[in-house]
């Protein structure tokens, strides 16, 4: 058996990999160019991808002796699993191991651009910090204030559960009420734009589908406070990269957090990047040594577990119609 190994993982998973089957690993600390990819491919067995690998139609059909799929990650939008459930070919995924990772992440994101950490920082490395003054950098609270999760799964209610400790009020909305977590957490179900109106701060954590591509728009955007922090760590194309720039400008909403942008990664000269009000970060969501090891292992088993023609540990749902994250039913 062959797999193909697409950037060097964290942890024990090339050694769990080495045990099933003949492994080769793209070894350069780059994203494996599609030229390799598309020369391996053809010869694989297993396929062990990272989210920025496009595991297109006609990558899958010069596969010919592939049985199995596995991402180091949640999100699976860069594997079309419409060719691959054609083909039976089972994609696994990594999810659970780090939803406490990247839930801390979003939090952080939270506190940082409300409190506006990114021009404190600035402030002090440009020798602008002299005597106290009582309206410097003003930034607004998180503690008792309203936070509205877009995506209520695991990663969303691991955020209200951190809320709970800062008194916030939870609105949430997602296309299906989940009233157990309600109850636990205390969150409230809302449409999406009741939502947007209603936070002080708005995180984004649903997959990227056709129909959650472009949801925070120029329209959502100025539905929002004024005041209101926007922080994603879902993925880019969900929130309008150009939008978001102009809200931020002009006062539409008060600062973003961003883990992921659109395009990814972005250009030096990306205006995100420049703004005193948008705090960014290099998708480091799951970026613990813990959790990235935990991630690569759990992808390792997937592949393991295909080439043996078992259960994967964490298999990708078949593609259906209604999508994860359906505009309409957030919208109500």
């Amino acid at each position: 058996m062959r797999i193909v190994v697409t950037r060097r993982p964290p942890g024990d998973a090339l050694d769990m990999l080495r045990s099933a089957g003949q492994v080769w690993v793209w070894k350069e600390d780059t994203p494996i160019p599609r030229h390799v990819l598309e020369e391996q491919a053809p010869r694989a067995n297993a396929l062990y991808t990272m989210l920025n690998d496009r595991v297109d139609r006609p990558l899958i059909d010069t596969a010919k002796r592939l049985v199995v799929i596995s991402n180091m990650a949640v999100g699976v939008d860069n594997i079309d699993l419409v060719v691959c459930h054609e083909r039976g070919i089972p994609v696994g995924h990594t999810p659970d191991v780090l939803t406490e990772t990247t839930a801390d992440t979003a939090f952080g994101l939270m506190l940082a651009a409300a409190r506006r950490f990114r021009g404190g920082l600035e402030y002090v490395r440009r020798g602008k910090w002299d005597e106290w003054e009582p309206r410097l950098l003003l930034g607004h609270d998180v503690y008792g204030s309203t936070l509205g999760l877009i995506g209520f799964g695991r990663v969303g209610r691991a955020v209200a559960r951190r809320a709970t400790g800062f008194r916030m009020s939870v609105l949430y909305a997602a296309r299906h009420r989940q009233a157990l977590a309600e109850a636990d957490l205390g969150a409230h179900y809302v449409t999406l734009p009741e939502l947007l109106r209603e936070s002080d701060h708005v995180i984004v954590a649903v997959p990227l589908t056709e129909e959650t591509r472009g949801m925070i728009d120029a329209a959502a955007l100025r539905a929002m406070k004024h005041t209101a922090t926007l922080v994603n760590i879902a993925r880019g194309p969900i929130v309008d990269s150009e939008a978001l720039i102009v809200a931020l400008r002009t006062g539409e909403i008060a600062a973003a957090g961003i883990d992921v942008i659109d395009p990814e990664p972005p250009p030096p000269d990306h205006t995100l990047l420049h703004l005193e009000n948008c705090f960014v970060i290099p998708h480091l969501g799951s970026s613990t040594e813990r959790t990235r090891a935990a991630m690569a292992e759990l992808a390792a088993e997937n592949v393991i577990a295909g080439l043996r023609g078992e259960p994967l540990p964490a298999e990708v749902p078949p593609p259906s119609s209604g999508g994860v994250g359906n505009r309409r039913s957030l919208a109500g």
